[in-house]
């Protein structure tokens, strides 16, 4: 895991900007931020993925994939 900074987003995550794939939907796009939010007093992380659409969507960062 990286480092987290502002805003609470993993500052330096290997798939930033990168097209990845969400295995719970099986949308897929680019990953935009990982993003560290506390939910029911205990922290998850959340991927934002845009796809060319331009709508941008979350999922658990273990939901996600890295497309080749």
């Amino acid at each position: 895991m990286s480092g987290v900074g502002s805003f609470f987003h993993e500052d330096e995550h290997p798939w930033l900007h990168k097209r990845v794939r969400d295995v719970a939907s099986r949308g897929e796009g680019q990953l935009t931020a990982i993003v560290h939010e506390e939910t029911n007093g205990r922290t998850v992380r959340v991927a934002h993925i845009r796809p060319a659409s331009g709508i941008e969507w979350t999922t658990a960062a273990d939901n996600i994939q890295l497309i080749p």
